[in-house]
């Protein structure tokens, strides 16, 4: 069993056109390609989050039997787009936000789940991962954070450790580390500067 993850699926949605009509004929073609690649990869045992935004405009039949064709064992982190016909469909759990820790493949993965980006978020001075949507690729990573939305990914759910190995590669720093470290090396740099104090802890939070 391996856990997915993806976010901003818009079926249904043929405002989404606007910007992926180029890779796509029309609404139709676009909700069955989604759904293709989405089974291509997922097996119905594996685990998948939907980080917001699974369908606008759908109608509640038209929700019911996309949910139906796509593998899984799906949970969903609210969209703003996510109204009750998405809501009510048969997912193993619906929250707001959602704080995992992963075991798979010999690794531990602590997880922080939103449909919005977070300039800061819960265990991020343990390691904890952000994971969000909404964004649709616009944002640049970090070395702990980045999109999940189709938009990023090939129009596909993607694993945890090709999330991981993005982040890893990326550049920027979650901003606050970057301004923790930028403080350090400006006290540091101080005439008569003394070790820099240890980083804040969020571990109560």
């Amino acid at each position: 069993m391996t856990t997915f993850f993806t976010a901003d699926s818009h079926f249904g949605d043929a405002h989404i056109l606007r910007y992926r009509g180029s890779h796509f004929a029309d609404l139709e073609a676009h909700d069955e390609a989604l759904v293709a690649r989405w089974n291509a990869v997922v097996g119905p045992e594996d685990d998948l989050w939907h980080l917001g935004d699974f369908a606008a405009g759908a109608s509640r039949e038209r929700c019911g039997a996309l949910f139906e064709r796509l593998h899984g064992r799906k949970r969903l982190v609210c969209g703003n787009h996510d109204t009750r016909r998405v809501l009510e469909l048969p997912w193993l759990a619906v929250v707001d936000h959602a704080r995992i820790t992963i075991e798979e493949d010999g690794m531990s993965w602590r997880l922080f789940l939103a449909h919005y980006a977070h300039r800061a978020w819960p265990g991020l001075w343990r390691g904890t991962r952000h994971l969000y949507g909404h964004t649709h690729g616009t944002l640049p990573d970090t070395t702990l954070s980045c999109d999940v939305g189709v938009d990023a990914w090939d129009y596909r759910p993607m694993t945890l450790a090709a999330v991981a190995a993005r982040q890893d590669g990326a550049t920027l720093l979650p901003e606050e580390l970057a301004r923790d470290r930028a403080s350090a090396r400006d006290r540091a740099a101080r005439p008569g500067a003394v070790a820099a104090a240890p980083p804040q802890s969020d571990a109560t939070c």
